[in-house]
C-alpha cells in the first residue's frame, strides 16, 4: 500500500471517529454522543438522545431543551405501568447526581422532539439547546443516524 493510500486511510478513520463519537462540555457536565433516528417523510414527532456525565461535586438537573427543527422539545421517559410500556413527559427535570451518568436512550429518558419542521434524516445534524438548574445553558449538535449507535443499542 502506498503511503499516500495510507494517509487518506488514516485520515478516513480519524473524521469516522470524531463523527460517531461527539462530545460537549459544560462545566462539570460531559454531555456524550447527542443522535437522534432517522425519522420517515411523514413523521410529526422524532427524539433525541445523549448521555450525561456529572464529574463535580453537586448534583444538577437538565431542566429544558429546545431546537429549531421542532416546534417543541420535552424530556420523557417510558414507564412501566402494570406491564405496558408508557411515555411520560418529565415533570421538575432530570436530575444528574454528582459522579454520576445518565442515559438518554431508546426505551428510557429521551427528549422528545414535537412538530418536526421537516423530516429527519440519516447524515444531517441539528442543534439542541439543553438547560441545567446550575451549569446553565449549552447548544449541541445532533447528529441524526440510520440506526441507534452500537453503544446504545440493547
Amino acid at each position: 500500500m502506498s503511503l499516500s493510500r495510507l494517509l487518506t486511510l488514516l485520515a478516513g478513520l480519524l473524521l469516522a471517529a470524531t463523527v460517531s463519537a461527539h462530545s460537549f462540555k459544560l462545566g462539570a457536565l460531559e454531555l456524550g454522543h447527542p443522535w437522534s433516528r432517522a425519522m420517515p417523510e411523514a413523521s410529526p414527532t422524532g427524539a433525541a438522545y445523549l448521555s450525561i456525565k456529572n464529574t463535580g461535586k453537586e448534583a444538577d438537573t437538565l431542566l429544558a431543551a429546545s431546537t429549531p427543527r421542532a416546534d417543541k422539545a420535552e424530556l420523557h421517559v417510558h414507564v412501566n405501568d402494570n406491564g405496558v410500556m408508557r411515555m411520560r413527559e418529565v415533570s421538575g427535570g432530570v436530575s444528574v447526581a454528582a459522579g454520576s451518568e445518565v442515559k438518554f436512550a431508546p426505551g428510557g429518558y429521551h427528549i422528545m422532539l414535537i412538530g418536526l419542521k421537516q423530516p429527519l434524516k440519516a447524515g444531517e445534524h441539528f442543534p439542541l439547546t439543553l438547560k441545567f438548574a446550575k451549569a446553565g445553558t449549552v447548544t449541541v449538535e445532533v447528529l441524526v443516524e440510520k440506526d441507534a449507535p452500537m453503544a446504545m443499542e440493547h
